[in-house]
């Protein structure tokens, strides 16, 4: 139960459906899984910046190896990563 609405918390399979309903283009069993939800979500974080250490904490990973696979940054923030100067740069 939830403690502020006092509503029952879906089910795997009940939350799995609603994804499915909500993200599908191509008719029923074409959305998102919740898997791919769970890795756009820590990508995002990523993208805004957060620490290796939450990421790690909000994923329950052990291991910086096994977090990274689920990090699949955008080629937006890509670029903006590249575009930051490199220690030592004395640009003028």
């Amino acid at each position: 139960m939830c403690p502020d609405t006092g509503c029952a918390r879906l089910s795997y399979g009940q939350a799995r459906a609603l994804l499915d309903e909500h993200t599908a283009l191509g008719g029923a069993g074409t959305g998102w899984d919740l898997r791919e939800l769970r890795h756009s979500a820590q990508t995002h974080l990523g993208e805004a910046r957060a620490s290796l250490l939450m990421l790690m904490a909000k994923s329950r990973h052990k291991k910086p190896e096994n977090r990274r696979r689920y990090f699949k940054p955008s080629p937006d923030a890509i670029a903006e990563v590249t575009a930051l100067p490199a220690p030592g740069d004395r640009r003028r």
